[in-house]
């Protein structure tokens, strides 16, 4: 079973690069223009790794990044919403590679795909309410981005000093499907307005609900990249403000950390990469959030 999972990595990835190379010629911009934006391709790394080890969106990465930048605010969320249609999409078919090859027989999987389903719909959803109805954002997209900021990162802390290892729930009651429905319609339109948020809705959940730890990172990752796709046609048919320059060279470095983010936690303390983006959030929500 590994060997076709591995080859179907190999495809992407080569169909990956041929479609890089071909943006790379394409694009209206001579080559040292272009090579002033290489550095975004260690943002994208950083942001696809946070994203793809937590279950948290590549947003909470690009987003302050932008905002330093002189973005504006379409600028930036669309931006942020094209590097994650690299990232997530790296980073779900990482996952969902290891679902098929270790874990598709597991009772602690069990309800994997119903809670990607039932939570990728309603999140479709909720983003395509706030786009085809034009629902502002509460606040502005800083003070919004800070609050959220804030919250995750005090979230994070609590799952890691407070919240025991637990894996035996793995059955889903009407209850639940109920609240992911819930959790998929605010989540898409948190992430419509902000770029990150359904992810990170479902990670919260289904770890305090005490679901496999594993299974919610990877369910969350996966609602996230769908809930990306589903809204980055608004960024760029519908009204195009993505800032290209960044993305041809953040895409890359997003495909990259999607895919090893994985091993790289394997291979370093989860807990310790847990609190060291914690520890960044909070930075960013108490700095940002003007009292």
């Amino acid at each position: 079973m590994n060997n076709p999972i591995r080859l179907s990595n190999l495809y992407f990835i080569s169909s990956f690069i041929i479609c890089w190379f071909l943006l790379l010629y394409l694009a209206p911009a001579s080559l040292a223009e272009l090579l002033d934006y290489i550095l975004f391709s260690l943002l994208g790394i950083l942001g696809a790794i946070f994203a793809n080890s937590t279950g948290a969106g590549g947003g909470v990465v690009f987003i302050p990044m932008f905002n330093e930048l002189g973005f504006t605010d379409k600028q930036s969320i669309a931006t942020s919403f094209a590097i994650q249609c690299f990232g997530m999409t790296a980073g779900a078919i990482t996952w969902w590679s290891h679902y098929q090859a270790q874990k598709t027989e597991l009772r602690l999987w069990q309800g994997f795909k119903r809670i990607i389903a039932i939570t990728s719909i309603a999140s479709v959803i909720g983003l395509w309410l706030v786009y085809g109805f034009d629902i502002p954002s509460p606040s502005s997209l800083h003070q919004s981005f800070n609050w959220f900021s804030l919250l995750l990162g005090m979230f994070i802390v609590i799952t890691v000093y407070f919240l025991k290892p637990h894996r035996e729930r793995s059955q889903l009651y009407l209850f639940d499907g109920l609240v992911l429905s819930a959790i998929g319609i605010f989540g898409g339109a948190l992430t419509a307005w902000l770029s990150v948020g359904v992810g990170e809705l479902l990670a919260i959940y289904l770890i305090l609900r005490r679901f496999d730890i594993s299974m919610a990172v990877s369910a969350a990752v996966i609602v996230s990249a769908i809930t990306i796709w589903a809204g980055i046609w608004q960024h760029t048919a519908v009204d195009f403000q993505v800032y290209w320059q960044v993305v041809i060279f953040a895409g890359p470095g997003a495909v990259l950390g999607g895919i090893f983010a994985k091993t790289l936690v394997g291979y370093l303390s989860a807990t310790r990469l847990k609190l060291f983006f914690a520890f960044w959030l909070l930075i960013i929500g108490m700095v940002g959030i003007k009292i």
